[in-house]
């Protein structure tokens, strides 16, 4: 995608608050309809490399040959959006970008996942504005199908997101959350639990 001029796009990424006045505004709703008409590109191809192309276009950046993606994967803009090495994102994902998401290797994403890394103001008359707030995906984490991560929440290393789990705080490296909202279920020990609990967790992604 283009970069713009405006700071728009630099006032998100810095976790500022975008009131409804803001000058820029109208540049945000443009640049998500130009990734829109790349999303539906993308969406309507059943090529890996096809699909990895057009998401690299998406974000700016060339996708790894080692991610797939399972389409459809729903991005409302293109910036502030990082994908590493050997990530798999299952079917119908939604990914709301503009506070920044970053997701690094090996991370496993599972069916109807949302991540969200913008929302609005509680009090009614400040709503329309948009309030970003960075999710970071670590290094070997799990994201069952159905979860949604809201703003601001990062998601420790080799970290397990139950299935239908909404996720609104920092979960720690080398653990199991779940829940609405999520809390801590167990700590994840990588022989033992590769061993004991494998099938109790394939009902997770």
């Amino acid at each position: 995608m283009e970069n713009l001029d405006n700071s728009i796009f630099d006032d998100l990424k810095n976790g500022e608050m975008i009131t409804s006045d803001h000058p820029q505004r109208a540049e945000l709703r443009k640049s998500s309809y130009a990734t829109i008409q790349l999303v539906q590109q993308m969406n309507s191809s059943a090529d890996p490399f096809t699909i990895n192309e057009i998401l690299g276009k998406i974000i700016g950046k060339k996708i790894e040959d080692t991610v797939a993606v399972f389409p459809p994967l729903y991005i409302n803009n293109g910036k502030h959006l990082s994908i590493g090495k050997n990530v798999f994102i299952n079917f119908d994902c939604t990914f709301l970008t503009l506070g920044g998401i970053i997701i690094e290797d090996n991370v496993l994403i599972g069916p109807k996942v949302s991540l969200l890394s913008e929302g609005h103001p509680l009090a009614p008359t400040e709503r329309g504005a948009l309030v970003p707030g960075k999710i970071h995906i670590k290094k070997n984490a799990w994201i069952g199908a159905n979860a949604i991560i809201l703003p601001g929440v990062t998601v420790g290393e080799n970290a397990v997101i139950a299935a239908g789990a909404v996720v609104s705080k920092n979960v720690e490296d080398n653990t199991l959350v779940g829940g609405v909202p999520a809390k801590f279920i167990k700590q994840i020990n990588a022989v033992d639990d590769e061993k004991n609990d494998h099938n109790g967790l394939d009902h997770l992604l």
